[in-house]
């Protein structure tokens, strides 16, 4: 299969351009093959602790995950800050089969008798008690071979690290792609403990060209021992190497979340 050859390529030597083409091909390997790659969208909702933080989570617990799930949308994230900026925030994670979907998911939302009954004090937040402080938004396409949510298989205690890496130019950053994908980093993430939940191209933002991923771990002392060992892992070494390759990312923005109650991963 092609993403073989790929793979043998990157590990013997293969140019940076070819990093960028091996993405683009496994894109196009997803559609061909009928799993076409999610949009996310990454919406970011600032709060004040107190009756604003407990409205939003009624709203996003009983009205907005509920019928945005019967709106075809999900599974559906929802995540507060652990460690990193901007916190009190809960940062909403909506996976959408096309771009249609996610157009679409206002007014199916508005067709939905349950849900405008139960977002009903939401939508009646004033001026003076508004419903939330700001509200930022990302869309992302999730990556070819990597085209939809993976849900983790433990609901017990858990942690989630949200990674954005920033890239210096168009090819740098199609480069780092096809180090996830044709130079098998994710590979090497799976083998090492670093457990995806989702890796994603950015369409949108501040810091273009940029790449978001979602990972989960048990707990930090897990996490610490899982990125050490990647770090020391010899495909890593090897890939990281390769001339050109250390220069993909320019900048990385990290932080650690924990999911609210009502979280669907």
């Amino acid at each position: 299969m092609a993403y073989r050859t790929d793979r043998r390529s990157v590990l013997t030597g293969v140019a940076t351009a070819g990093l960028a083409l091996a993405s683009g091909e496994a894109a196009a390997q997803a559609r061909t093959a009928g799993t076409a790659p999610d949009f996310y969208e990454l919406r970011t909702y600032h709060l004040l602790d107190g009756p604003m933080k407990q409205r939003f989570d009624d709203y996003l617990e009983r009205a907005f995950i509920p019928a945005a799930r019967r709106a075809g949308a999900g599974p559906i994230g929802a995540f507060g800050v652990a460690i990193g900026p901007g916190s009190p925030s809960v940062h909403v994670l909506i996976p959408h089969r096309s771009l249609a979907d996610l157009l679409a998911l206002p007014d199916r939302l508005a067709a939905d008798p349950a849900y405008k009954q139960a977002a009903a004090a939401f939508a009646a937040a004033t001026p003076g008690d508004p419903p939330y402080v700001a509200l930022d938004v990302k869309l992302m396409r999730a990556f070819g071979q990597f085209p939809h949510i993976e849900v983790p298989a433990a609901k017990g205690s858990r942690i989630f690290e949200l990674r954005t890496y920033h890239s210096h130019s168009e090819q740098a950053g199609a480069t780092k792609i096809g180090m996830f994908e044709g130079g098998g980093e994710i590979e090497i993430f799976r083998r090492t403990g670093l457990t995806p939940v989702f890796f994603a191209q950015d369409l949108t933002g501040t810091q273009l060209p940029s790449l978001t991923y979602l990972l989960t771990f048990p707990d930090l002392a897990a996490r610490d021992r899982s990125w050490k060992a990647f770090g020391a892992d010899p495909a890593w070494q090897r890939l990281i190497a390769m001339p050109g390759l250390a220069e993909t990312v320019s900048g990385i923005d990290n932080m650690i979340l924990s999911p609210m109650r009502y979280s669907q991963l």
